[in-house]
């Protein structure tokens, strides 16, 4: 009965793990957008993407900054930031993000995602 008892909590520790890594996955499921090239910010942009793409959220969100400094009319780059800031759960500031890349791109698909509107009260 102990052995039944020991691989059942076994069995249930690894699903509750599952299930965690499958919610913060979810996270990241908002794919960044590449920025047009010539735009001032593509580069700052694209090392961006790379760091977003690997989980790695301060250093993505440092990327989009520098990419917003350098091209503030970078649609992509405010949304990207957005989704970042999103992920870090600094909503606030990811909704000003949103607002920016939705004012600059208001009928880019890309840019029109349910993260966005949900964010902006849309849905």
């Amino acid at each position: 009965m102990k052995s039944f008892f020991k691989y059942s909590l076994v069995v249930f520790f690894v699903a509750m793990m599952s299930m965690v890594l499958t919610a913060n996955l979810g996270e990241a499921a908002e794919k960044a957008l590449a920025a047009p090239s010539g735009s001032a910010g593509a580069a700052k942009n694209a090392e961006g993407i790379s760091h977003y793409n690997q989980g790695h959220w301060d250093v993505a969100e440092k990327y989009f900054m520098e990419a917003v400094k350098a091209d503030p009319k970078l649609a992509e780059a405010h949304y990207n930031l957005a989704l970042t800031l999103h992920n870090q759960n600094a909503h606030g500031e990811a909704t000003t993000h949103f607002k920016h890349a939705y004012k600059l791109a208001p009928k880019k698909p890309s840019i029109n995602s349910d993260i966005l509107k949900g964010h902006l009260g849309m849905k």
